[in-house]
């Protein structure tokens, strides 16, 4: 599938295809959620079927309570990727996918521990795969991605360290820093704090997945004071206390936010979904934030539709997304150079597009 054309030139928008031509970052991807179902019913059928028909069925089914995709991240380690091959086609197809949606820079976590560990592919070969599909995606795609290994939480600290001493020790200037993801309940960052003490001594940007499962807003605190991060994923209980909000929005923290968030879907009414969701008051706090798919095939999301959600469903304008871009810009590992030029170009496309949009595509505000 190859990138979408924009629309002509003189033709007036819808606010989906306004959204879908826009120029996108995507900062809080994680490769495993980006699987294809017919790439996944491929791996599976490869492996033996290890899982059945229907097990696979489930994961791709999104009801109104969504039961969450690590089982499905823990099932590709354990039985399904079994060769570097395996994580060149994932990479591949994530970012010719998202270029489809014209995203143009993407950094997208990969969690090394379990690819060791599980899957018995050894870093170094595991590295070169995902970037050498960054390299095809970028030949024939025109998209530019960056890779975030990914600290497994579930895992033991010494087992971080271990994977950021593999990250120094295979520099690659496609992967930039490091993350944190899997289940933050009971497993809190300071608990890692050593692995980002040595990340960031060997130069590597860090963020972490904070406030992401209803826990307590001082992880957010703890990943910012801590583990010193650049910037935090989720972080949505950040707005439990307004006055490290303040402070948050005073240092200029990014927020990469996730608006098909699993949690809150699962524990907040559907009638109250979105008027409840953190998302909503988060810039009103002054925090800045940036809209991302986090797993958008298990979450039944693309880049268009995570924006389009900022807008139908938590009452964003167009003013207002048009800052949520610029923060993706600002909140980018790239550099100062490249940040300006791409400000003044995308910001310049995104207004170019405003022009087109027809008013009655946009949604009632007050909604």
């Amino acid at each position: 599938m190859s990138a979408t054309p924009s629309p002509p030139a003189d033709a007036p928008l819808t606010l989906e295809a306004m959204l879908r031509a826009m120029p996108k970052a995507e900062l809080h991807c994680h490769l495993f959620g980006t699987v294809r179902q017919a790439t996944f019913e491929t791996l599976n059928q490869r492996a033996g079927m290890p899982l059945s028909d229907a097990e696979v069925r489930a994961f791709y089914t999104r009801g109104d309570k969504p039961v969450g995709v690590l089982r499905v991240l823990r099932a590709l380690d354990a039985w399904l990727i079994r060769a570097p091959d395996d994580l060149h086609r994932l990479a591949y197809e994530y970012l010719q996918d998202a270029a489809a949606h014209h995203v143009r820079y993407s950094e997208f976590f990969w969690n090394p521990t379990g690819t060791v560990a599980e899957s018995g592919i050894p870093f170094a070969r595991a590295q070169e795969a995902i970037v050498r599909a960054i390299g095809d995606a970028e030949a024939d795609h025109g998209i530019a991605g960056r890779l975030v290994a990914a600290i497994d939480r579930e895992a033991s600290p010494e087992a971080a360290r271990q994977m950021v001493e593999w990250v120094t020790q295979h520099h690659s200037e496609y992967t930039l820093g490091i993350g944190i993801d899997y289940r933050e309940t009971e497993r809190p960052p300071e608990l890692f704090a050593q692995a980002y003490a040595d990340a960031r001594r060997a130069g590597l940007k860090t963020t972490a997945h904070a406030g992401e499962f209803g826990t307590p807003w001082t992880n957010v605190r703890t990943a910012l004071d801590v583990l010193k991060v650049d910037r935090i994923d989720h972080g949505y209980t950040v707005v439990d206390e307004p006055a490290f909000a303040r402070e948050c929005a005073e240092r200029g923290v990014l927020f990469t936010v996730v608006p098909t968030n699993s949690y809150y879907l699962r524990t907040l009414p559907p009638e109250r979904w979105a008027l409840d969701h953190p998302i909503r008051r988060m810039p009103g706090l002054g925090l800045r934030v940036h809209p991302n798919t986090d797993d958008p095939t298990l979450h039944h999301v693309t880049p268009t539709q995570a924006w389009l959600m900022m807008v139908r469903d938590f009452g964003f304008d167009l003013d207002d997304l048009r800052g949520f871009l610029q923060n993706g810009l600002d909140g980018a590992w790239i550099d100062d150079v490249q940040r300006r030029a791409w400000r003044t170009q995308w910001l310049a496309e995104f207004d170019a597009l405003h022009q087109r949009l027809s008013p009655e595509t946009l949604p009632p505000q007050g909604h």
